[in-house]
């Protein structure tokens, strides 16, 4: 879990996995972090590979209980591309 309230301007674009409980057999969905705000924090999912340009996407609102920190670089078993 993400704590909000920790959140600072450091961690806009820093990779999260995104997994709500109802869906724990499923891959987590790995995102970045746009922006948040006392609620939700919004994340870019989905940008057709372009991760150069993740910023000029649409992010989702998520509950920070649903969102992990994510290192891209020490990944063991992921199997999906972000």
């Amino acid at each position: 879990m993400i704590d909000i309230k920790k959140l600072t301007g450091k961690d806009i674009g820093k990779w999260v996995s995104y997994r709500p409980d109802a869906c724990a057999d499923e891959l987590p969905q790995i995102g970045r972090i746009k922006s948040w705000n006392d609620r939700f924090i919004f994340v870019v999912f989905d940008c057709d590979g372009n991760w150069d340009r993740w910023q000029d996407y649409t992010a989702m609102a998520v509950y920070p209980e649903d969102l992990w920190w994510f290192d891209w670089k020490k990944r063991k078993s992921w199997s999906g591309k972000p």
